[in-house]
């Protein structure tokens, strides 16, 4: 307390001068309509300013959550798409459980690992077994096809992604519809191989390459990328297509689980046949 009555005597000089620059300050502006003018004006502008860098700085402070939000959304929307529901008609519908009522569900989740320079990459999604997850499950986001769940866990899975060795989906042209089987060329994470479309298929580049529906994982029509180079092999009648991938995975964030309901039952059906 010393230290500070010392510190007033010492600098009250300065302390009077700052009290009565602030009142002739007070005097001028209330008593001169010009200067209160120019006061109100810059005043205004300095408090908008203000108020615009904390909006932006609260608009990116909560910028994760409405992504997140937008993506829980988004999945509730494909799940509702017409071609997710079954038409009346069909004995679907007579079952009680309110999933059966969709053919394809999606789940809303966010890649937390990533890899994309090894030959085996693998993503891994904060939602696991107690959301709903469960391998052999497909993986999309809204740019197009990602992978395939792999492993899971109560609250985390892993997935092949798209630039994996081991990765294969059946993809078609979506103009045409001629299907091949797409897989990763393993050089680069922007660019994967259709192979097995036949020569006499119109090819362009800038075609549009999607997902064909032949499988249990991935509905039909999924972007996958678009052509960015072809090559017809003489004598064996079949293109080697190279697709520029729609997905940039080096910028993944928020992705989708696909369940197909139906899926098991054809799985079963299917085996069926190749044990004949």
């Amino acid at each position: 307390m010393r230290n500070f009555i010392r510190f007033i005597i010492r600098y009250h000089f300065l302390f009077l001068f700052l009290l009565f620059e602030t009142f002739c300050f007070y005097l001028l502006i209330n008593y001169n309509h010009r200067h209160q003018e120019t006061f109100i004006n810059s005043s205004g502008k300095v408090v908008a300013s203000f108020l615009e860098i904390s909006g932006t700085f609260k608009d990116y402070v909560s910028l994760r959550r409405a992504n997140e939000e937008l993506s829980r959304e988004n999945a509730l929307l494909r799940t509702q798409i017409p071609e997710n529901i079954p038409s009346i008609s069909e004995p679907k519908l007579a079952r009680q459980e309110s999933d059966d009522l969709f053919i394809y569900q999606y789940r809303a989740g966010k890649v937390i690992n990533n890899s994309v320079h090894r030959a085996h990459n693998f993503i891994t999604i904060n939602k696991g077994s107690k959301h709903g997850i469960a391998p052999e499950m497909g993986v999309i986001s809204a740019r197009g096809l990602v992978g395939i769940v792999r492993h899971v866990s109560p609250n985390y899975s892993t997935a092949i992604s798209l630039l994996n060795n081991q990765f294969r989906v059946s993809a078609k042209l979506r103009d045409s519809n001629y299907f091949g089987v797409l897989e990763w060329d393993g050089k680069s994470y922007q660019h994967a191989i259709l192979t097995e479309i036949p020569g006499h298929a119109p090819v362009s580049t800038g075609d549009a390459i999607v997902t064909s529906g032949y499988s249990t994982i991935f509905p039909e029509g999924i972007l996958i990328g678009t052509i960015e180079d072809y090559q017809l092999h003489q004598g064996e009648g079949f293109y080697e297509i190279r697709v520029k991938l729609s997905v940039d995975f080096k910028n993944l964030t928020y992705v989708e689980v696909v369940e197909k309901t139906s899926g098991e039952e054809q799985k079963q059906l299917e085996n069926l046949m190749q044990n004949d």
